[in-house]
Formats: structure tokens, C-alpha cells, sequence
């Protein structure tokens, strides 16, 4: 028996990872280009699901869609101290444009706060003018030196939401209500349960005030920041000079937001829900919710099974594979690689006792049933199928998320932790948010991914490093 080209979690889980998004021919690395990759039509076809997804949530809460340059004078990021530090070792600059040395360089876009706090302040001049809220879908490029397809690229696809408000209050708003948008997707269209919160202020957005996250838990154990929403107060309203006039007639800046979520998504997805055997994609997210493989071997019984399997197609809006030249089962490796959650068989017997045979993504069960019921079955196993999904990473999140109440505790629970090995855990402590606690957790590589929305534990408690009290545990881990 052939060696399977997929290495098994339990080996080697980041090997594994690697395996899966190549078989599900998803992406590969453009190996011309440092650590960027080529998005492949099946990998690119679930960013236009997620994007779907997003946009229409968007546009329901009220925001527009621009597009803003990729190139960004390199002043405009030294206007805010604190967002030109936290980006300085991931820019790219342009120095030589036209054959000759510009006189001021352009960074390529990492993240569009300048720019847009530059038109902002063309846009706005009075309270009328506000709420602004747009969104743009990009690439931005931010120079990694570790690079892991999906999760961590040079280049990258994503959305990024900028609005601007005339109060404090009402940006906070939109900061929460978009980190919802994120968790909405995630859970109720990725089956990836995800922990809402806010990031401590070591881990924050450089530039903002305060940062929130989703954070979802991978089958190894180790956190994925899945999306982010940023406080940005008035910092950029300041450094950009974007007022607008009051009700009262006073000038006043504005408070601002931004937030995204990245094709980084793809990679979660694939680490919350895949096997052994390659991709497994819920069926909402999934491009392909469906495929009929046709088996026959005699010729004349091709047009019979054939003319049956484009009916049932239509029937359910499932993709005919109509190959020649490949065997039944190089077809049904070939979809189950690929994570296709449903794949149907249909043969000269099935044909003849007016059935077919309908095999379930996840678990791998198979099922013969009458031709006349394959509309509802069909349905029914894709609404069962994303309901287990998200169920059993719910359950993983469950158990493999525990308490401490030291250092050294969190310390032996997550030392040895990699993203090879797995065994990771959500560590739940209570911990001062100060970056000098955030500091003493790197040492064994753990962070603080956020402090929850909603406390799901035992409420206050002593910090594990300073004693003092706090309201409510944190959520330590490794992370990607």
C-alpha cells in the first residue's frame, strides 16, 4: 500500500499542516517571491466565500467599500511615534521609481491607518459628516522572517475597517460590534468557536489606545489570533489633524477604529477541522458543497449513469466529476483531499435499484439511499455535518482549556508545548495587565492572548506575579 502523503497529526503536526493545504491544493510557496505564496483556485475560492460572508455584514451595519493606494509616503508613518516603532522591522520601502531616486520613499502598505487618517481629514468637517465607515479589501505586505503559508506571509489578502466617530462612546461601539461581525463568522460559518476579548497592552495594536481579539484554538493546542478590532482614540485624529466641527460649533478630533481579519482565516480553518486524510471544510464555507462520481466500466453503460448523475446534480447543485482516465477511487482520494464535505456515487446497480450512495466528509460514513430522497438527505447531512463540526471543536476548546494559579504552574503546563509536538492548552489566570507581567511569559514563549469579554471563571482573584487583585482570569498560551 502507497505511503499516505499526508504526514499524521500525532508525528508531526506542523508538517502536517503543510501537507494538507498542498494536497487540498490550496496554496503553494512562490518560491521566486521570499516568503510569499500562490493562493490556488480551491484556497482562493474559500476567501471568496469568507469574503461574501464579511461584505454583506459590512454593508448591513453601514459601511462602504474604497480602495486606498499601496504605496504610502514613508512621513506619513513617522507622524504617529508609537505605529512607525511597532511596524520599523516589517516595512518594504520604494527608493527608486521611473529610473530615478524619489525624493521621498514609499512604504508599501503594512495596514492603512496614515493614509486614511490623510483623507479623513479631506473627508470631514463637520459632526454631519460623521460616522465615517469604510472598508477596503487588499494585499498589504509586511517583511516576515518566518513564514508559514496562510498563517504568516510576506504578502497577504485581507480587509481592513476604518471608521471615525464624534465620540469616544460611540467608536467603542463599533470596535465591539465588529469584533461580533469576526465571531459571528467564525463560529457560525467557519464551526470555529473562538474566545472574544481584549488584548493586554504589551500585545495591543501599535498606535491604538486598546485592541480586541478572537482567539481560536488549533487541534495542537496552541492559539490562532483569528481577527482583531482597534480603540485608536484620537491618536490619529491628532497626528493628522482630522477635526471636525460640534453641534456646539467647536473643533473637535475625531475618534477612530480600525479593525481586520486576513487570509489567515484559511489557515485556522484548516487546523480546527482537518484529518489525517487532508482537508475537511464545514459546508458553509466550503466552495464545493457536493460532487457525483459516476462509476461504470462497460461503455454502454456510461450514458445511462451518466445522464442519472447530471440530473442529481441539479437536483442538489453538486459538481459532476467527469474525468476519463482516472479510476473511482483516484477520484474519490482526489475530492477527499480536497475537503469536499459531501460525495455521492452513483453505478449501473445503484441506477437499477433507483439509489445512490451518499459518503459524509468528516466521518467518513456511508449511506445508500433512494434517488428520491437525495435532495433532503443532502441538506440535512450538510446542516448535521456543520453542526458536529463546530460541536467537536467547541468540546476540544472545553478540554483542553484549564486554570493556574502560579507561574510556575502555567510554566509546566505549557514549556514544552511546539507547534510540532502540540499538547497545547488556554491556560485561564488571573494576571495584572502590565507589560512587565506580559514580559516574564515570554520567557517560555506564552502570551497573553486576551482578557475574555465574559468571564467564564471564577471572577477575581490574586495575580500570580504581583499579588495584587484583578477582575477576572486571562487567557495564556502559544501561539501562531
Amino acid at each position: 500500500m502507497a505511503e499516505s502523503p499526508i504526514t499524521p497529526r500525532a508525528k508531526d503536526f506542523a508538517t502536517w499542516y503543510q501537507d494538507v493545504v498542498l494536497q487540498g491544493d490550496m496554496a503553494e510557496p512562490a518560491e521566486i517571491v521570499k516568503g510569499c505564496m500562490v493562493i490556488k483556485p480551491n484556497g482562493y475560492a474559500v476567501w471568496e466565500v469568507l469574503q461574501r460572508e464579511l461584505d454583506q455584514r459590512f454593508k448591513a451595519t453601514g459601511h462602504q467599500n474604497v480602495y486606498l493606494p499601496l504605496l504610502i509616503p514613508e512621513s506619513f508613518l513617522k507622524k504617529e511615534a508609537e505605529h512607525v516603532e511597532g511596524f520599523a522591522p516589517e516595512l518594504a520601502v520604494v527608493t527608486i521609481a521611473g529610473g530615478k531616486k524619489l525624493e521621498e520613499p514609499y512604504v508599501i502598505r503594512p495596514t492603512s491607518e496614515t493614509i486614511v487618517g490623510h483623507f479623513f481629514s479631506k473627508w470631514i468637517q463637520s459632526y454631519r459628516d460623521l460616522p465615517m465607515l469604510i472598508n477596503q479589501w487588499a494585499n498589504v505586505l509586511r517583511w516576515e522572517l518566518r513564514t508559514r503559508m496562510f498563517l504568516r506571509t510576506t504578502e497577504f489578502l485581507w480587509q481592513e475597517g476604518h471608521t471615525a466617530h464624534s465620540s469616544h462612546e460611540e467608536a467603542l461601539e463599533e470596535v465591539v460590534r465588529m469584533l461580533h461581525v469576526y465571531g459571528d463568522v467564525a463560529e457560525n460559518v467557519m464551526a470555529m468557536p473562538v474566545i472574544r476579548g481584549v488584548k493586554s497592552r504589551a500585545e495591543k495594536f501599535a498606535g491604538a489606545l486598546q485592541s480586541y481579539s478572537i482567539e481560536a484554538m488549533m487541534q495542537n493546542g496552541l492559539a490562532l489570533q483569528a481577527g482583531t478590532s482597534h480603540d485608536l482614540g484620537q491618536n490619529f485624529g491628532k497626528a493628522f489633524d482630522v477635526q471636525f466641527q460640534s453641534k456646539e460649533g467647536k473643533l473637535e478630533y475625531v475618534w477612530q477604529t480600525s479593525w481586520g481579519v486576513s487570509t489567515r482565516l484559511i489557515g485556522g480553518l484548516i487546523m480546527t477541522h482537518s484529518d489525517d486524510k487532508g482537508l475537511v471544510l464545514p459546508p458553509k464555507v466550503a466552495p464545493r458543497k457536493g460532487v457525483i462520481v459516476p462509476i461504470y466500466r462497460k461503455e454502454e453503460e456510461r450514458g445511462p449513469v451518466m445522464e442519472a448523475a447530471e440530473k442529481l446534480a441539479l437536483s442538489i447543485g453538486a459538481h459532476v466529476d467527469r474525468r476519463d482516465g482516472q479510476t473511482p477511487g483516484a477520484k474519490f482520494f482526489h475530492w477527499e483531499r480536497q475537503g469536499v464535505p459531501v460525495v455521492i456515487e452513483i453505478g449501473p446497480r445503484d441506477l437499477a435499484a433507483g439509489n445512490v450512495v451518499l459518503k459524509r466528509r468528516d466521518t467518513g460514513t456511508k449511506e445508500v439511499i433512494p434517488q428520491d430522497t437525495l435532495v433532503a438527505k443532502f441538506n440535512e447531512t450538510l446542516d448535521a455535518m456543520q453542526t458536529d463540526l463546530f460541536a467537536k471543536a467547541r468540546q476540544r476548546l472545553a478540554d483542553n482549556t484549564v486554570t493556574a494559579n502560579s507561574l510556575e504552574e502555567v510554566r509546566a503546563i505549557l514549556d514544552d508545548v511546539t507547534a510540532e509536538k502540540g499538547g497545547g492548552k488556554f491556560v485561564m489566570a488571573h494576571l495584572k495587565d502590565d507589560p512587565a507581567n506580559d514580559a516574564m511569559l515570554k520567557e517560555f514563549r506564552a502570551t497573553v492572548r486576551n482578557i475574555p469579554l465574559e468571564d467564564h471563571y471564577d471572577g477575581p482573584g490574586k495575580c500570580i506575579l504581583t499579588g495584587e487583585k484583578v477582575p477576572q482570569r486571562v487567557v495564556i498560551a502559544k501561539a501562531y
